[in-house]
């Protein structure tokens, strides 16, 4: 008896824990899915949420330079995403004389909208499963290294096979850990140019110190528009290209949003791992991120000093400071919500639970064997696991001498077709690295980050003879001598035949230091890292492959790995802690109050305080102020930033920019009660362009084409 209800305790456990698996549903696979959205009161079409053949969801929404997402709002192909995600190019498009990131930028015509060069954006126009395709002549009993040698040839064939425009091309990606594989037809735009962004005191407003976090009060967009050959066709940067006529696109609404509002969140998530079993996510957060947070924070003291002092470093280092900032909160919001929805446990719940469905469905020896080899192989990858995040953050994230050391690198080890072309190109990365960065802060980061890797490193894989020199003697040498920190160095090697580039860098202390560590890094720690990384992969296969087989998962729907993927929810406030409920809703009220004249986190236009106290918000005003930005519980990640929010109509209501920190762990474990994802609303961005930017020209060409 007793047996008999522990089984059914963790049976209605396990219920628990699966009601709170969100989904990230691949388009053409989400018939489920649009059900239950019908049931939310969705009243757009099956097939505007996916179809093969003709204009739905999918072509009015594009992965934005390989790694954000953006929609389309207007039959002129003009696309809405983050300020984020445009920040690096409207820097690149900066000067001092023309400070588009503090000023803002915004087109009166199309002539007027600035080439955004290396920019372009991706359609995925067809989703096609291929898995029996794809794992024809595949066997449980075949080796690893045999198994992906059949996969790769089936593949290459599958490209081969399947029908596109001259213009399309074909990607065949696995998911769940290889268990199923789907084909992408895919399209490339690469001439992108600037339409409009906010200042950055409105586009990013709040910054570090309000990034993850609620209530939030950021007008995190900007505005890009797609061009095409005459024929709307894909076409390289030409003055020739004309604005794209794009099969679908959004209508932007004004009828903002209500707690209980269905959200439907379309775009390019990157990764989650919500199969993982308790060990894993384990070794994740308590051994892997302390020590990022730990690397990161020092980091960050260090640039925020020197920001805070001089303009021009500021200039320089704020979109590094805010890339490092960035998951350094991830990660402790990620270990913080792991502990508050009690992850590790429940996971260890589902464990047993897969073992005693295994057991019924006569697996169970299998199952058992593939949990505990799991578990030796996490055991086994944590010291050159520790040791590879180490040498990353260490040596190439936050430490701006090591990170072009391993450009210089790259260079040092081109060899074969197109030199000349990719020559040029880790050159021009080389000189960018030198306009973001300055020698004072470059040293004190090279000193700590040394300093850490020597004391922290796991000691199988640290280079103690290398370690007996003075690090400080170390950075002096490297400022004074180095073509680490001299551009002019590295425009006279860039002149250098191959001997006596070969002899510079030989001569050369600073990158000599640098390239034996490089060397140790891929002769010792990668290679050990990927061996058990790989072991990993092919268990997880197995594993996963057993929980469909197993039945307790409903659907097994694929993590998410920068594929398009459609996500729901509602719009709902939540409670992050005993007494305090956050509403779902922020608004310009908020912003006041965080404003702080002057501070580079919370200052604020003196246009957008004008229009405050005049109460001048013309049609976008609710409750006697802007609504600013709102929650939902749609399942998102990294990638998704700059995703359209749809509601019910299939109109656009927001865009997708951050989660709350105590929710960021949704990438391991989806927990309905703390995860939300966090959008800008639509009325504020509109409200931005209008009053703030008087961009007319963009009013109309949005609001009069829904």
């Amino acid at each position: 008896m007793r047996k008999l209800t522990r089984s059914f305790y963790l049976f209605f456990i396990s219920l628990s824990i699966f009601a709170q698996q969100n989904r990230m549903w691949v388009p053409s696979d989400a018939q489920k899915a649009y059900y239950q959205m019908m049931e939310k009161g969705a009243r757009f079409s099956l097939d505007d949420l996916y179809h093969p053949e003709k204009p739905s969801f999918n072509d009015a929404i594009v992965q934005f330079n390989g790694g954000c997402t953006a929609e389309i709002i207007s039959p002129q192909g003009l696309i809405l995403t983050n300020h984020h995600c445009g920040y690096g190019i409207i820097q690149s498009l900066s000067s001092l004389e023309h400070n588009y990131v503090e000023d803002g930028f915004w087109a009166g015509s199309y002539e007027e909208e600035l080439p955004a060069p290396g920019a372009y954006v991706t359609f995925v126009r067809r989703i096609v499963n291929v898995t029996q395709q794809v794992l024809q002549g595949v066997s449980d009993d075949m080796s690893p290294e045999r198994r992906q040698s059949v996969v790769d040839k089936n593949i290459a064939k599958l490209k081969q096979e399947i029908q596109t425009e001259p213009w399309q091309y074909v990607e065949i990606k696995p998911y769940l850990y290889g268990n199923i594989y789907y084909a992408l037809v895919k399209e490339d735009y690469k001439d992108i140019r600037l339409v409009g962004a906010p200042p950055s005191s409105v586009g990013k407003f709040g910054a570090d110190t309000d990034n993850w976090m609620w209530p939030r009060h950021s007008g995190d967009f900007s505005l890009f528009r797609i061009y095409a050959a005459p024929d709307n066709r894909p076409a390289e940067y030409s003055p020739d290209n004309v604005p794209y006529r794009p099969e679908k696109y959004f209508k932007v609404s004004l009828d903002g949003v209500k707690e209980g509002d269905l959200i439907l969140v379309y775009g390019f998530p990157g990764r989650t791992q919500q199969y993982l079993p308790s060990f894993a996510v384990e070794h994740v957060t308590q051994t892997l991120n302390p020590v990022r947070i730990d690397i990161r924070q020092r980091a960050l003291d260090i640039m925020d000093k020197y920001m805070r002092s001089n303009d021009t470093l500021k200039l320089k280092y704020t979109s590094t400071y805010a890339r490092v900032a960035n998951y350094w909160k991830k990660w402790k919001g990620e270990n913080l919500g792991i502990k508050k929805s009690n992850a590790i446990e429940n996971k260890r719940y589902i464990e047993k639970l897969f073992l005693q469905q295994a057991g019924t469905n006569g697996f169970g020896e299998e199952a058992g064997r593939v949990l505990e080899a799991l578990k030796q192989a996490y055991n086994e990858l944590e010291a050159p696991d520790l040791a590879r995040n180490i040498f990353i953050e260490t040596m190439y994230v936050n430490n701006d001498w090591m990170r072009r050391a391993f450009l210089i690198y790259q260079w040092e080890n081109l060899h074969g077709d197109n030199y000349a072309q990719r020559k040029a190109k880790i050159l021009d990365r080389i000189r960018s690295a030198f306009n973001r960065t300055d020698n004072r802060v470059s040293k004190e980061l090279f000193i700590r980050m040394m300093a850490y890797y020597k004391q922290k490193m796991p000691e199988a894989y640290k280079n103690k003879t290398l370690f007996e020199k003075n690090i400080i003697l170390w950075a002096d040498e490297i400022e004074k001598t180095s073509l680490l920190a001299d551009s002019s160095k590295i425009n006279r090697l860039a002149l250098m035949d191959y001997n006596k580039f070969q002899e510079a860098l030989k001569n050369d202390s600073g990158y000599n230091l640098a390239r034996t560590l490089i060397d140790d890094y891929y002769g010792k720690i990668a290679p050990e890292q990927s061996r058990v990384k790989e072991k990993i992969n092919n268990l997880m296969r197995v594993y996963t492959k057993l929980l469909m087989q197993s039945g307790l998962y409903k659907d097994m729907v694929p993590d998410a790995n920068s594929t398009l993927r459609l996500s729901f929810g509602e719009v709902r406030g939540y409670e992050p802690r005993d007494g305090v409920y956050y509403e779902p809703v922020s608004t310009l009220d908020g912003v006041m109050e965080k404003y702080i004249p002057g501070d580079y986190e919370f200052d604020l236009p003196e246009q957008l305080l004008k229009l405050y106290e005049q109460k001048d918000f013309g049609n976008y005003e609710t409750g006697g102020t802007v609504p600013v930005n709102f929650l939902g519980t749609a399942h998102t990640t990294g990638g998704n930033s700059g995703s359209p929010a749809i509601n019910a109509k299939g109109e656009l209501v927001g865009i997708n920019f951050d989660r709350v920190w105590e929710g960021t762990m949704s990438d391991l474990f989806y927990d309905p009660k703390i995860c939300r994802n966090i959008m800008v609303d639509m009325r504020y961005v509109m409200f931005v362009i209008d009053k703030l930017g008087k961009a007319q020209n963009l009013v109309n060409e949005i609001i009069q084409n829904q």
